[in-house]
């Protein structure tokens, strides 16, 4: 069964296209790794909750966006074996060191996928 890795963010909007570049060299090094696809969204209808909400959830500043990005693996075992293969590469220390978002507020999770039609 499909594994699926969601991750949830805000980006300052001035570096939406630095965190797009970032993005790609990152799903190219996942892909090799074993993953199926990568998808990076960056918010375009995302409302204010009253008790909960994508703002609130990454506590979205001013000038900043949320982005919505979730990875497709054929199961967990290789989620595991292929994201422990990533975090280990040489090529994504600049991931650490040129991220233009906070970290620190980014969510994230593994799902194991029960329907996908």
């Amino acid at each position: 069964m499909d594994y699926v890795d969601g991750y949830l963010l805000a980006v300052p909007k001035e570096n939406k296209e630095a965190y797009r570049e970032l993005s790609e060299e990152v799903a190219a090094v996942l892909k090799e790794y074993g993953a199926l696809s990568v998808v990076e969204c960056w918010g375009d209808d995302i409302p204010e909750g009253e008790i909960t909400s994508f703002p609130a959830a990454v506590k979205r500043g001013p000038g900043e966006q949320v982005v919505f990005s979730w990875v497709l693996w054929p199961s967990r075992e290789a989620r595991d074996e292929g994201l422990a293969k990533f975090m280990a590469d040489p090529r994504m220390e600049c991931v650490n060191k040129n991220m233009p978002f906070d970290g620190s507020r980014l969510v994230f999770g593994g799902f194991e996928m029960i329907v996908s039609a």
